[in-house]
């Protein structure tokens, strides 16, 4: 029967690591209980099984909660969508200022404005994507 407490309570953590994005630490913890249900069954007893959950804990947490926590902060290249776009460097190929204007950013054309109400932005000028509206890109030289 203690199997099933340790598979009641690895069920357990496993949800509670969904419901806490970002922290990954129950996560580790839940596979250690999986881990105790198994010796459990295999007849580890009650004093085996909480040994197999303790070093299998410090295990999980110390090799798997480093990787996943990188994994976590994305760096800018994996961004996806507009958010790839900020930061990147295009071509203004139609005079922008702040009422509009056309960049070429990774082969596409993108309507722009000026991110600075009062900058005017020749053409065959390189600028930076601050942010993105809609589908309308807010430039700066």
């Amino acid at each position: 029967m203690g199997w099933l407490v340790w598979a009641v309570l690895a069920v357990a953590l496993a949800v509670g690591e969904v419901l806490t994005p970002g922290l990954f630490f129950l996560g580790p913890v839940a596979l250690a209980a999986g881990a105790a249900a198994v010796a459990a069954l295999l007849g580890a007893g009650a004093v085996g099984s909480l040994v197999v959950f303790i070093v299998c804990s410090l295990a999980s947490l110390a090799f798997l909660r480093p990787v996943a926590r990188r994994h976590v902060r994305l760096p800018a290249i994996s961004r996806t969508g507009t958010d790839a776009l900020i930061g990147r460097k295009a071509v203004v190929t139609r005079k922008v200022d702040a009422v509009g204007g056309r960049i070429r950013v990774g082969g596409e054309e993108w309507s722009a404005r000026s991110y600075l109400e009062d900058q005017v932005l020749a053409e065959g000028q390189t600028v930076d994507i601050v942010k993105i509206e809609g589908a309308t890109a807010l430039v700066v030289q």
